[in-house]
């Protein structure tokens, strides 16, 4: 589990440099990522859309587009990420601890959390949350990072501790919250240790689907 205080410090100063770095980091990937998510969620027809950690809204205004009449907000503990989110054009935000959401029970058909579950201070409390506020039946997603396996592995590994935290400290001057958040995708659990920790936690038919080799992954479950 990760140290909350320390994300979000570290996040409220990257922000204005957050998206730009992303697509550096990631070669441009993670929008692609994003557009996968965007076409799922929106073959689920949801009404009310929640994207918990929403950050500047990357993933929020690509569901906005693809499900153009659903309402979507984009929830985050950082006020000066959803600033950004806001700006860009998230018609709704709300600034929301992931562990303790101002949401009523059985609310949202669809919740998304991009790259957020794994900086959060306590995976199955973050879960739990989620379900509570997912109406029965109500689909969730994450997105998220998870680590290679075969001969990527060795190669991605160097890349993210060694090459990530130099590019992106040159990029933001923040160089220590790339070794901090590279670190997290090492500890962060992945394909069935990801499942079953969703399903631990209240939800049911968890699947994981890898991304570009195993460089990131799409988790869905049903509440």
């Amino acid at each position: 589990m990760q140290d909350p205080v320390y994300v979000k410090q570290a996040f409220s100063r990257i922000a204005d440099r957050y998206v730009v770095t992303n697509h550096v980091l990631s070669l441009g990937t993670d929008i692609l990522w994003r557009k996968k998510v965007g076409r799922l969620v929106a073959s689920w027809q949801p009404e009310k859309i929640l994207d918990v950690a929403t950050g500047t809204g990357d993933l929020a205004l690509e569901i906005q587009r693809r499900c153009p009449e659903a309402q979507v907000t984009g929830s985050d503990f950082c006020p000066e990420m959803l600033s950004y989110a806001a700006e860009d054009g998230v018609k709704e935000t709300v600034v929301a601890d992931a562990l303790n959401m101002p949401f009523s029970d059985n609310s949202y058909d669809v919740i998304t959390v991009a790259f957020g579950l794994r900086n959060m201070a306590s995976w199955p409390e973050a879960l739990t949350e989620m379900r509570r506020v997912l109406k029965p039946g109500g689909h969730l997603l994450v997105l998220d990072f998870s680590l290679p396996t075969g001969i990527l592995r060795m190669p991605y590994r160097f890349y993210l501790n060694k090459i990530l935290p130099k590019i992106a400290g040159w990029m933001t001057g923040e160089g220590d919250a790339y070794e901090y958040l590279a670190g997290t995708i090492e500890q962060f659990p992945s394909g069935q240790e990801m499942t079953q920790l969703i399903e631990a936690n209240g939800f049911t038919n968890a699947e994981a689907k890898p991304l570009s080799f195993g460089v990131a992954s799409i988790y869905t479950a049903v509440a």
